[in-house]
């Protein structure tokens, strides 16, 4: 709960920041001369960069166990089941978070955690991943995503992407009245041609260098992950082992919302990758003390 109070606060404070620039530069008084309202602005840039990355947290969980079908061990029918479920509630008590649920899925391996509240997250293994890794490797895995959990990191990405949203829709709209008004010379009380295409094409632009951000503090998150694998093992070999035969396997795709959460090597497009190469997280293991 204090993380989503910091993801509300943090998003007021920004539309703060934005409106205290814009005075500070004296881009206010010009802009509502020109008949933008900047205040309202500002909320409808507040509630649309924050309320759709809030939204998309409190249904992560939800929407996690639509989108993979998995099943959520109420009752393990095996031991393997039984494994899975007294390993999640060893390293959750080792994190001093609450029990998470615990589910299996059909799918190539990958792995992933989700939820709004770190008391009440999903933690949720492929059947592919079961089945082509050793229990330590599985058991790093596991203990990979409930040092996800443990961090917030689901609630610390939403913080970012909110922040992010709200920066591209403020500043796409003032750019596009700048153009439209300044630029076209608009002289109608309507926003012109020039405004609409201008906030499409920076609406674009300005995204994609937010992705760019989000996909580095999400690669940051990764390796802050591992580590928390290995120490809630109490030795790093496991995740080192887990990594490496990722290295040689195929991840399963998830759905694009839960991939933050999820395994994977990186790739090519580096900047917009949500994970880092798998080389590069061994490095750091290996490099790790202990």
């Amino acid at each position: 709960m204090k993380r989503v109070m910091l993801l509300i606060l943090t998003n007021v404070a920004v539309m703060v920041v934005l409106l205290v620039m814009t005075r500070l530069l004296g881009l206010d008084q010009f802009l509502t001369a020109q008949g933008l309202n900047l205040f309202a602005l500002a909320g409808f840039s507040l509630v649309i960069g924050f309320g759709g990355a809030f939204i998309s947290l409190l249904i992560s969980k939800p929407m996690a166990k639509f989108s993979t079908k998995c099943q959520v061990i109420t009752q393990p029918r095996n031991a393997d089941e039984a494994w899975l479920v007294h390993t999640v509630q060893k390293f959750a008590d080792k994190a001093g978070i609450g029990m998470p649920e615990v589910a299996i899925y059909q799918g190539a391996p990958n792995a992933f955690a989700t939820g709004a509240f770190k008391n009440s997250a999903l933690v949720a293994v492929s059947t592919g991943l079961l089945q082509s890794m050793t229990r330590d490797e599985v058991e790093a895995v596991l203990g990979h995503e409930v040092a996800h959990v443990a961090n917030g990191d689901m609630v610390t990405l939403t913080l970012i992407q909110g922040v992010m949203n709200t920066f591209v829709v403020f500043l796409s709209r003032v750019i596009g009245y700048i153009v439209d008004r300044v630029v076209l010379r608009n002289q109608s009380e309507a926003p012109g041609i020039g405004y609409w295409v201008t906030t499409i094409v920076m609406d674009i632009v300005l995204g994609i260098l937010a992705a760019i951000i989000v996909s580095w503090f999400s690669r940051q998150r990764e390796f802050r992950a591992d580590a928390g694998a290995a120490q809630l093992m109490g030795r790093k070999q496991p995740m080192i082992n887990a990594l490496a035969r990722l290295g040689g396997l195929q991840p399963g795709q998830l759905p694009k919302e839960m991939q933050a959460m999820g395994i994977s090597g990186g790739g090519m497009r580096k900047w917009f990758s949500s994970h880092p190469p798998i080389a590069e997280r061994i490095a750091a293991l290996q490099q790790q003390q202990g």
